[in-house]
């Protein structure tokens, strides 16, 4: 099975490696496909270009046996819809065995202002893993409509199920955002503990995200 994890990665950061490893060890996912966004709906555009964070993707997973990266949304125009994404890859719900998305459960509690919704829960598995103050065990009393969807990863095999499920994994993630890397660099702080260290080396010698805080 192929987990597929989204995101606009600027930068990628040891959290978003925390839940795509904490995905394919509880689901056994045979590989992940980090997907970066061209730029998501309801955020600004990037600060880094398609380039740079392809780059530091790249960096960040040089280490990580049976991760790879997509370009599927860097290659469609317009903003990058998780719908539009499945529908690309050909993804439809017939084939359960094969593919899973993997997002936080910080993201997916906000899961029914996500274009399609509900309708996207039918394509595939998703995997949402734990992350800090936002743990998958609120998660049932926080969307009550799809409690009945919603099982702790290892009680009900993927390989067994009949429709698509969303499978919650808790498990510790790094308490590191995105914008807090970017405010660290603009105040020269070290990024020890926040990013790998050849995405530290690679933000320093290019030079990004100087002037990125408060944006």
């Amino acid at each position: 099975m192929i987990g597929l994890f989204g995101g606009t990665f600027d930068p990628v950061h040891l959290g978003h490696l925390d839940v795509a490893r904490a995905a394919r060890r509880a689901l056994n996912l045979d590989r992940v496909w980090m997907i970066p966004a061209k730029f998501p709906p309801h955020r600004g555009r990037p600060l880094a270009t398609e380039a740079d964070r392809v780059a530091m993707l790249t960096q960040a997973i040089q280490d990580e046996p049976g991760f790879e990266i997509s370009t599927v949304e860097l290659d469609a125009p317009g903003p990058s819809y998780t719908a539009h994404t499945l529908a690309r890859l050909g993804i439809d719900g017939s084939a359960l065995d094969r593919w899973c998305f993997i997002t936080g459960a910080d993201a997916f509690s906000d899961i029914a202002t996500w274009f399609d919704y509900p309708a996207l829960l039918d394509r595939c598995h998703f995997a949402v893993v734990s992350r800090p103050g936002c743990g998958v065990h609120a998660l049932p009393a926080a969307l009550p409509s799809l409690a009945s969807r919603m099982v702790p990863a290892g009680e009900n095999p993927v390989s067994a199920a009949s429709r698509p499920g969303i499978f919650l994994i808790d498990a510790p993630t790094a308490p590191v955002s995105s914008t807090s890397v970017r405010a660290a660099i603009t105040r020269g702080l070290p990024l020890t503990g926040l990013v790998p260290d050849a995405v530290a080396d690679y933000i320093a010698s290019h030079r990004l995200y100087l002037e990125a805080h408060g944006r």
